[in-house]
């Protein structure tokens, strides 16, 4: 018996209304600025001022510096999205970036980031005023596209080492943006992150270090023993705790910012420690994503304490 023929329906799709559209096409184009990385480097920007000021700064300059470095930042993380397109279409912690699936074309993340680069630019020059925070936000994002993304990253197992100069730039940034200067407390903010980079992303780098491989993307525990990247990690772990008790004379920091950078020093130290007494022992957990979790609140108590430091009495200061 034949079988009756298949009903096809006259009732159009319902159109989806512009508005969502255009939400979307939105929300694509923020994700390539990489909203999460760009929390921190605002972290890092914001006590950077206020140590400069000795208090705070006019709101409205905090306001247009911040903003000014999310565009600087943003610019150079949509860049990168657009160069290393190909890697994130291979690994399954990138695979849903909006250039892998098809959200943003090609040649509109290109466009997206020259728009941002140049606007952040402008922004620094224009608005905030300072040639030294306009150069210094130039070369971060070179620093990033250039230095990393396109030299360093799929080139050598050091490259977040270097190639993390681009992230620690925001403390020269806030720095500059209120005295048009620099001096040696910013510099001191600036290794602090340096130092920080390596212990903060390579337990990143252990957890998915099949993906990394995957992509031919030699991260250091792609390429070196667990053993080996632990023991680098507890290096830079003990100079970014010796460079955040520096800044305590050289800053006139109070015993407040001692407790809490010591403090927090030793606790994050004592986290390399342990994975590093893990992997001797051939444990098959590591606990990489909670060192890598510890790392960020690391940062975010140091900088915290930076942050309240010039509102606190003289009396506490330590070299009074």
């Amino acid at each position: 018996m034949p079988q009756p023929a298949a009903v096809v329906s006259d009732v159009p799709a319902p159109a989806v209304p512009r508005w969502l559209l255009a939400t979307r096409v939105a929300k694509a184009y923020v994700a390539l600025t990489k909203p999460r990385i760009i929390e921190l480097l605002l972290v890092t920007t914001l006590p950077a001022m206020v140590l400069a000021a000795d208090g705070w700064p006019s709101l409205g300059l905090v306001a247009a510096t911040l903003f000014g470095g999310y565009l600087s930042a943003g610019s150079a993380n949509a860049f990168n999205c657009y160069i290393d397109r190909d890697i994130d279409a291979l690994m399954k912690r990138t695979r849903n970036r909006p250039l892998v699936t098809g959200e943003v074309s090609e040649r509109g993340a290109l466009v997206f980031a020259w728009v941002l680069g140049v606007v952040s630019t402008a922004w620094f020059l224009v608005v905030i005023g300072s040639v030294l925070a306009t150069v210094l936000s130039v070369l971060a994002i070179l620093g990033y596209v250039v230095g990393y993304t396109l030299i360093l990253k799929r080139r050598t197992a050091q490259n977040i080492v270097w190639g993390g100069i681009a992230g620690c730039m925001p403390a020269l940034i806030g720095w500059a943006a209120v005295t048009d200067s620099l001096a040696w407390e910013p510099f001191l903010l600036f290794l602090i992150v340096f130092f920080w980079t390596p212990p903060h992303y390579w337990p990143l780098s252990m957890k998915f270090r099949k993906d990394y491989a995957h992509a031919e993307v030699p991260m250091l525990p792609v390429v070196a023993p667990t053993r080996r990247v632990a023991i680098e990690m507890i290096a830079y772990a003990v100079a970014m705790v010796v460079t955040s008790l520096v800044l305590v004379p050289v800053g006139g920091m109070t015993w407040v910012y001692l407790a809490a950078a010591a403090g927090a020093g030793v606790w994050f130290l004592n986290g390399c420690i342990q994975l590093y007494r893990r992997s001797q022992r051939g444990e098959s957990k590591l606990r990489e994503m909670r060192l890598f979790r510890e790392s960020i609140v690391y940062l975010t108590v140091v900088f915290a304490a930076v942050l309240v430091d010039p509102f606190l009495p003289d009396a506490l200061t330590v070299w009074g």
